[in-house]
């Protein structure tokens, strides 16, 4: 056979192997990359899951509900008097004297003055 034909076989043959093992290989690593990925989300889902467990365990709890109440939402129990101190107002401002509108620009040119 010609030293052409053998080439073009060699590389015919390099494509195929190329197609056969080469592509899968990189879908694989590729694959793999995107588990390690979402196994971290998972992780992070699991430890917020757990957290919420434990802040629904505690809510379960009257005074603790009560605590948040108070705190957050500033709710009073039965018999009990509410206040809320309010802000000072604030100093009365000075006055604002508007200023005269100033000539234009131009209006110092003296060629304008002997038109």
């Amino acid at each position: 056979m010609r030293l052409t034909v053998k080439f073009g076989l060699a590389v015919l043959v390099m494509c195929g192997a190329m197609y056969l093992f080469l592509f899968p290989a990189r879908t694989y690593l590729d694959q793999k990359k995107d588990i390690a990925g979402q196994e971290q989300t998972i992780a992070v889902l699991k430890a917020e899951n757990a957290k919420l467990t434990a802040q629904s365990a505690a809510l379960q709890n009257d005074s603790t509900i009560e605590r948040i109440a108070r705190a957050e939402y500033g709710l009073v129990g039965a018999g009990q008097q509410a206040f809320m101190v309010l802000p000072s107002p604030d100093r009365p401002r000075p006055a604002v004297v508007p200023q005269q509108a100033k000539a234009p620009w131009y209006a110092s040119l003296e060629f304008w003055h002997h038109l």
